[in-house]
């Protein structure tokens, strides 16, 4: 029997290629140079106001996310180092009305932010979850952490809090059912890495055989950051061109210029919708906005749609799902299956 965290066979991703990847280093160069045009700006005091304003939304999405981008890389180095065999027995199976509701209460439970999340999911895919407990997961999850919930709650009150933790589950568990059912039809293709359970498999005796021979050094932790950081990349390439884009529509659209038109009608539902595939943010940047919806244009629903369809439409997700699964199909499958459900459940509470 192999020690608690010896290294589990890992298929390579798409991002281990030899040649330079000019989407990551790109990103990485345009982030840093907004960074540094933003403090020799405020040290000089330059006029140069679109720079600038880039700059300091570069920095301000990087001190917001960069926690949870960070725990993100640990976890799943750690999840790297758990076999296959203990994520299957934790979910339940892929194709079980069991497993997307685990996999929607573990969503809802991790205290991630969306990008950090987003690491976590790629890498139950890759471990075995089915696609339906891998987007019941993410979509359950964004911004239901609890310093978020906690946030929520001082923003808007505990009912409406509420109601949107109840959503974003109900959205959560019936995309999962609509994934599997069309996995099971044969519209998307199941899990390549899908992992079968022995009946007599016993996964706390197995835990604690394995864990008397684990002695953690500074080799292990070593390994744990290394693959944390190789399995993560697919996930920052698209997570630093999101963090560019982001602050140049921050730069170039402002946010407010959106608030007079966000009514609690299909026309300012419709628009809260295209406003957040326009305008991404993290978990922690939208909850204020979403907040905003809700207090000062009374439009609870489109609170709602802003903090739900910003994960279901962000790219970041879209392309990180297109790496991962290799399917067009199952990437903008997410927006497709979400975003309808999304502005009925938007357009209930905003009659409530």
């Amino acid at each position: 029997m192999s020690t608690c965290c010896e290294k589990p066979e890992i298929p390579p991703c798409d991002h281990d290629h030899g040649s330079v990847d000019l989407l990551f280093w790109g990103s990485l160069a345009a982030i840093a140079g907004g960074i540094a045009a933003a403090g020799l700006g405020d040290a000089l005091g330059f006029q140069a106001p679109h720079l600038l304003h880039f700059g300091h939304s570069v920095t301000d999405l990087i001190k917001t996310m960069w926690w949870g981008v960070a725990l993100g890389l640990l976890v799943v180095g750690l999840m790297g180092r758990v076999p296959k065999d203990y994520f299957t027995a934790l979910l339940g199976h892929g194709d079980s009305a069991s497993g997307i509701f685990r996999a929607a209460a573990a969503g809802l439970l991790l205290d991630l932010c969306s990008h950090g999340i987003l690491m976590v999911g790629a890498k139950l895919y890759e471990r075995g979850a089915s696609m339906a407990q891998v987007m019941a997961f993410l979509i359950a999850s964004p911004w239901n952490s609890f310093s978020l919930t906690f946030i929520l709650i001082a923003l808007i009150g505990l009912k409406w809090t509420l109601v949107f933790i109840a959503g974003s589950a109900v959205l959560a568990i019936v995309t999962g059912f609509l994934y599997m059912f069309l996995t099971r039809a044969g519209v998307f293709p199941p899990n390549p890495h899908a992992a079968t359970l022995s009946d007599d498999f016993d996964l706390i005796a197995d835990a604690k055989a394995r864990l008397r021979g684990f002695r953690p050094d500074g080799k292990f932790f070593k390994s744990v950051i290394a693959e944390g950081w190789r399995d993560g990349k697919m996930v920052l390439r698209w997570l630093l061109f999101g963090i560019v884009l982001a602050s140049l529509i921050r730069t170039f659209i402002p946010p407010e210029a959106f608030a007079a038109w966000f009514a609690p009608t299909l026309a300012g539902l419709g628009l809260t919708l295209l406003a957040t595939t326009l305008i991404e943010v993290c978990s922690e940047g939208s909850t204020p906005i979403g907040a905003d919806l809700v207090t000062r244009a009374h439009a609870p629903g489109n609170g709602f749609a802003f903090l739900m369809a910003g994960v279901s439409t962000d790219y970041t997700e879209i392309m990180v799902l297109k790496s991962l699964t290799k399917s067009w199909k199952l990437a903008l499958s997410l927006p497709v299956l979400t975003v309808p459900q999304i502005f009925l459940l938007g357009w209930i509470m905003n009659h409530f």
